[in-house]
């Protein structure tokens, strides 16, 4: 029971290890969480420790993983986290997951490069099929509008206007695709920089596209820009080269346009059949790699934390031993000990492992044991200030006294009840709850606080049947104690009408008309119905 209230006794203890046993043993350490390692070497570089490569390789791994977790978020694929604790692998098989990480990496990086290349050919192709569609209803426009006369030429023409004599004029175009914002810029630039002398037609594409790099959906517009001339062609095409606008070969005959329109058509039917074999792919290789993505994350993190902490050891003189000093529990020693002979065992080695407890003058660091119910309280603690070394520690008595003080604030007896029952569900449902594993930090926190909620709830019943107050409002239930004569004004009398239209009474203090007896329980519901009624007043 001293252990409650007080800090465990803690005790520093030297380790000399195997180099071979090493790693199993600082593992079994790590599964049973009893031991806090010093830094042996404060003045040697990160860069410069005995197990940075495999730290390095740990990260680059992390990074893999990462980049797989991002691909499966993306499609919105569900991660399997049984909650399974799996051991840290043996260091021979991070082999086996470097491999395995980089097949899946680099398969994911080329089934994304083929998608998007395969993407942005349908993009273009979208995009041409516009403006083969768009750049007809013009053309068709221009011949519905009839023989043009001199005032006015047929921009559209193939034949021109023959004047005179005169070699027939030639208007050359081009056309493409440009986002939509963009076009009042450009048209401003086209006028300006070509001073009036191209003629601009545009239309908006009424589906969006999607973008092949974010995926997005953007909208664009066709637009098909006549011209005359070289110079002005290549003034043109550098206008729209800086706006980023897409061009486009666009046939200047019906027919042409027609067969280019079935050509671009039959192509798109075939590169959605493509798209969608590569999908399925892509999905098929993430629904594989997230039923393991969080076991894979636990194994490389054990691993990663494991040789982080082999990186305070110190190396003897022969090379063969590692030595770390750590601070210990010294009511579970033999705990410690079990994880040494386990961590041997395991590694094959035929010298155990030697644990020493050593004196010092150094204050050791404070461990408080928890359990289910005792951990959120003493979270809660250290939140404030972590105690010293032995001293009397607060959390078993904030078991009692922080629930009530937050019940003597709160006070209603209804929602203490929908607060109790919250917290008795998560109480009686921890184990599946607990295994679900859930990313949601909010839920994360009232979780590991279920004890805590369900006593503040339990506390708030019983302080709102105190305030005689549930859901704000009071309850009637012995019935008021407290009666009293009401002292008539003058101008009243007994007039009853005026005395039931009077907004407040003066009431006799020296009356004997009352009960005698004090409300069975609570605040007497009358109080509060009183103006002059006081907070906690009885």
């Amino acid at each position: 029971m001293g252990s409650l209230f007080r800090s465990e006794k803690v005790t520093l203890c030297q380790l000399f290890l195997q180099s071979e046993a090493a790693y199993n043993c600082v593992s079994e350490l790590g599964e049973i969480g009893l031991v806090q390692f010093r830094d042996l070497n404060p003045d040697v570089n990160a860069f410069q420790r005995k197990f940075v490569n495999e730290v390095r390789r740990c990260d680059e791994m992390e990074r893999k993983l990462r980049f797989l977790e991002k691909e499966i978020k993306k499609d919105e694929i569900p991660m399997l986290d049984t909650g399974d604790n799996p051991e840290a692998p043996q260091p021979r098989e991070m082999i086996d997951l470097e491999a395995t990480f980089e097949k899946l990496e680099n398969e994911m990086k080329e089934v994304n490069a083929n998608a998007e290349a395969l993407k942005r050919n349908f993009l273009e192709l979208t995009e041409l099929k516009h403006i083969l569609r768009k750049t007809q209803v013009f053309f068709e426009e221009a011949a519905s509008n009839g023989p043009m006369t001199e005032e006015s030429v047929n921009l559209l023409s193939d034949e021109g206007l023959t004047q005179g004599g005169q070699q027939a004029l030639r208007l050359g175009f081009v056309a493409g695709v440009i986002l939509r914002e963009r076009i009042p810029a450009f048209e401003r630039m086209l006028w300006r920089a070509c001073r009036g002398n191209v003629f601009l037609r545009r239309a908006e594409i009424e589906i969006p596209l999607e973008d092949p790099v974010t995926g997005d959906q953007v909208n664009k517009s066709v637009f098909i820009i006549f011209f005359q001339g070289e110079q002005l062609k290549q003034r043109v095409k550098k206008i729209c080269e800086g706006f980023r606008a897409t061009l486009y070969p666009c046939p200047e005959t019906q027919a042409e346009r027609r067969e280019m329109a079935i050509g671009v058509m039959t192509r798109i039917e075939d590169l959605n059949t493509v798209l969608s074999q590569t999908q399925d792919h892509r999905h098929r290789v993430l629904v594989a790699a997230a039923k393991n993505i969080k076991v894979w994350f636990n194994k490389v993190r054990k691993i990663k934390a494991i040789y982080h902490t082999l990186n305070m050891f110190n190396l003897d003189v022969t090379q063969k031993c590692l030595i770390s000093e750590c601070w210990c529990p010294v009511d579970d020693l033999d705990r410690i000990q079990a994880a040494l002979r386990r961590g041997t065992e395991r590694s094959g080695s035929s010298v155990p492992s030697i644990l020493n407890r050593m004196t010092t003058k150094q204050e050791p660091p404070t461990y408080n044991k928890t359990n289910k119910l005792t951990g959120a309280f003493q979270g809660l603690i250290d939140a404030y200030g972590v105690a010293t070394y032995r001293e009397v520690n607060p959390a078993p008595f904030a078991i009692i006294t922080f629930p009530f003080l937050f019940a003597i604030m709160f006070g209603d007896t209804g929602h203490g009840i929908i607060m109790f029952l919250f917290g008795l569900w998560m109480v009686v449902k921890e184990k599946s709850l607990g295994a679900s594993k859930s990313d949601n930090e909010i839920w994360n926190t009232f979780f590991g606080g279920r004890y805590l909620i369900m006593m503040m709830g339990l506390f708030s019943i019983y302080t709102g049947l105190i305030y005689n107050d549930i859901f704000s409002k009071s309850m009637n239930i012995f019935g008021s104690s407290w009666n009293a004569d009401i002292a008539y004004p003058g101008d009243m009398g007994n007039n009853v009408e005026k005395l039931m239209l009077a907004k407040t009474y003066r009431l006799n203090p020296n009356s004997t008309n009352w009960s005698k007896e004090p409300y069975p329980f609570g605040m007497d519901p009358v109080r509060l119905g009183a103006m002059s009624q006081s907070t906690f007043g009885l």
